[in-house]
């Protein structure tokens, strides 16, 4: 992939915790920064409407606080198809 050089001007003290968040993620500001955009840009995007039947259904149901998708997820295929006792 071609690359372009980019300059930027921020707040001195933004720039030493992006330097250092940087590298505590083993990657470089220009990879961070490129990724934020990438981010931003693809929420940006033109979503497709919400079908009826999903509006019907939106608020039917309460989910637990502090677990993420994968855990939900996993706990109700493990209660649907896990070991029966």
């Amino acid at each position: 992939m071609r690359l372009t050089k980019l300059t930027l001007s921020a707040d001195p003290d933004l720039v030493k915790e992006a330097k250092k968040l940087a590298e505590k993620e083993g990657t470089s500001l220009s990879s961070m920064f490129a990724r934020f955009l990438r981010a931003v840009l693809k929420g940006r995007r033109k979503k497709a409407p919400v079908g009826p039947m999903t509006m019907k259904a939106t608020g039917l149901v309460k989910l637990p606080v502090g677990k993420s998708d994968r855990e939900l997820l996993g706990e109700a295929l493990s209660e649907k198809y896990g070991p029966k006792r």
